[in-house]
């Protein structure tokens, strides 16, 4: 691993611990650039729609490639997750934060196992076919494309896909 990983696992450490250094980070970006988050009423009831989920927590399946952990403004591709995956055959790369209990249990980032109980107990509609994963650390370059490409990119997948709500 070279040393800009073991730098990046360090400020994550530092950064879990003492969330007032997320803040004052936070107050750097110019994310207000690209407009409000999107927002959409449901178009029906709950218990009668679609959802899927979408992670920022760099989940992906054990073959698909990992997200970009050398380019030190992250990677603003995205996975597709099938909802029929075996939990063992996710994996999560991703270097800004630490997942130690998530790599036990990936429900605690991508909780696929609570959405389909949400599913069975008719609180939600039914469950997807298809989930998102994305790599929560982008910066510099990689945010237009993020926020021009690849989330609307996901979004049109979704859609399609005729979801009704996406929890993340």
């Amino acid at each position: 691993m070279n040393l800009h990983r073991w730098q990046t696992r360090f400020f994550a450490l530092l950064f879990s611990r003492f969330p007032g250094l997320t803040a004052r980070w936070l107050k750097r970006q110019r994310l207000h650039d690209y407009g409000p988050p999107p927002w959409t009423r449901l178009p029906k009831p709950l218990p009668a729609c679609t959802i899927a989920l979408v992670t920022t927590a760099g989940v992906h399946l054990r073959d698909d490639e990992p997200f970009d952990m050398v380019d030190k403004e992250g990677d603003p591709t995205y996975r597709v997750i099938p909802q029929k995956t075996p939990r063992n055959h996710l994996c999560i790369t991703h270097d800004y934060y630490d997942h130690r209990d998530a790599d036990k249990d990936v429900n605690i980032v991508l909780p696929l196992d609570r959405l389909q109980e949400l599913a069975n107990d008719e609180v939600i509609g039914t469950v997807a076919p298809f989930h998102y994963s994305f790599m929560g650390h982008i910066d510099g370059r990689h945010v237009a494309r993020l926020l021009t490409e690849t989330a609307p990119e996901v979004a049109r997948r979704l859609k399609q896909e005729r979801v009704e709500a996406g929890e993340g």
